[in-house]
């Protein structure tokens, strides 16, 4: 492989990559999609949290280490390639890519519908459309306006489970203490499913906790990566701890588990039930600004890695510029023409369609998860925890695929081995370069 020596700025500062790290662990699942891991594990969804943080951790380590001692590396991909091969990294760069692409797609058609809420005459493709232009504008600017954006995005999360782990601990042990009892106790227990609960709330967990990797995509632009990704992966327990098992420890205290299925969002019942008023804006502002962040994440994440292809020469060369301001413009713009598209295949694919291609995001994130893993251990040696964990991570892989319906994980297939299959019969033309092409307009 080749070294990126990247000409792209090294404007994102420690306190941008803490926030990134955090915004990358707490997704809008958080507040939209909690009930479905308690529905599947009920109060003891807490333990496949608690396993999942610590997998997490380790892989979060594992890329700090690899990052560490690759001083050159810009992406997640030349943290792998020079350990695991051209074939390795190749693939990984376009499983990314299309990764964030679907995301984005689907966090985008998720926006335009709280938009909607707000405005409810305004058709859902122009809402999309209207947010797609504006967010790509905004990453056109220098990284560090990512940074920023990012910075405030997450601010809003972090502040709004904040505040609903306090008002909900008010409420649990000042005004309701036995019916918390009897809540987390009641109802089948605290392990209503058993353990099959449990292992089914685990693939759940595992997808929520997906993205946060893309933390290695920051580091080309990072002020100091060595010590400023170790230092950003550091807390991640104690930010899994404070951010997911908190908030789910007020939420199965105050409601029954067996009924958030059938209810509205927990957070709005704990906010309304305090008194706070126009909850259901409130709350409709918290997941639009969660839905933006992964959109934004998405822009970013998917538009250096299409770089870093191309500098490797496994793209097309013209997507291997930077702009005045350093920004992979070409790239950019071609990820978000993608983006277009899967905003338009959101909106008017007929059934299971686009459900079923968002299987491949989650099949992306677990295979990213255990290369990194070989990675480390195939460059630092094997560490019980780091092992371990490639077992649990590979057992919850045979996990998705044995409870994911079929014609998914056969769309999944399908687009890997195409990714595989291509890179066999890439054009001879396009060959790695030492250096980025001289900076110019895109």
């Amino acid at each position: 492989m080749s070294d990126i020596k990247s000409d792209m700025d090294r404007r994102l500062k420690p306190r941008h990559i803490m926030m990134l790290t955090l915004g990358g662990t707490i997704g809008s699942g958080i507040f939209k999609g909690s009930s479905s891991s308690i529905g599947l594990a009920g109060p003891g969804v807490i333990i496949p949290y608690l396993i999942g943080g610590m997998i997490l951790y380790i892989v979060m380590k594992s890329m700090a280490e690899l990052a560490v001692s690759q001083p050159n590396a810009r992406t997640l991909r030349d943290l792998m390639e020079p350990i695991l091969g051209k074939f390795t990294g190749y693939s990984v760069g376009w499983l990314y890519w299309v990764n964030w692409v679907l995301v984005m797609a689907a966090e985008m058609a998720a926006a335009a519908s709280f938009m909607q809420y707000w405005l409810p005459n305004v058709p859902l493709w122009v809402l999309a459309l209207v947010m797609s232009l504006i967010m790509t504008i905004a990453n056109l600017f220098p990284v560090q306006i990512y940074g920023e954006m990012e910075y405030w995005l997450a601010g809003v999360k972090i502040a709004t489970l904040v505040l609903f782990v306090v008002l909900g601990s008010v409420l649990v042990l000042g005004r309701h203490p036995h019916e918390a009892a009897q809540n987390l106790l009641g109802h089948g227990g605290i392990f209503p499913h058993g353990v099959s609960g449990l292992l089914s709330a685990m693939l759940v967990v595992m997808f929520s906790f997906g993205g946060v990797e893309m933390i290695g995509m920051t580091l080309g632009e990072t002020q100091d990566p060595e010590r400023t990704i170790p230092r950003a992966v550091r807390g991640v327990i104690l930010r899994v701890i404070l951010f997911y098992v908190l908030p789910i420890l007020v939420i199965v205290s105050l409601v029954p588990w067996n009924t958030l299925g059938f209810t509205e969002s927990p957070f709005v019942q704990v906010f309304r039930a305090v008194g706070i008023p126009y909850v259901g804006s409130i709350m409709n502002a918290v997941l639009l600004t969660a839905v933006l962040s992964a959109v934004n994440t998405g822009m970013y994440a998917a538009s250096r890695i299409l770089y870093a292809q191309a500098v490797h020469g496994q793209a097309p060369q013209f997507l291997a510029r930077l702009s005045r301001g350093k920004v992979p413009v070409r790239a950019l713009l071609c990820s978000t023409l993608f983006l277009y598209v899967g905003v338009i295949v959101a909106f008017f694919a007929k059934g299971q369609t686009f459900q079923d291609l968002m299987v491949f995001p989650g099949y992306t994130v677990i295979l990213v998860w255990i290369l990194l893993l070989v990675s480390r251990m195939k460059r630092g040696g094997v560490t019980f925890s780091a092992l371990v964990s490639c077992v649990v991570t590979v057992a919850v892989l045979i996990g998705v695929v044995c409870t994911t319906p079929i014609i998914a994980t056969l769309i999944t297939l399908v687009g890997l081995v195409a990714i595989a299959a291509s890179y066999w019969v890439l054009p001879k033309g396009l060959v790695p370069i030492s250096t980025p092409l001289k900076q110019q307009d895109a």
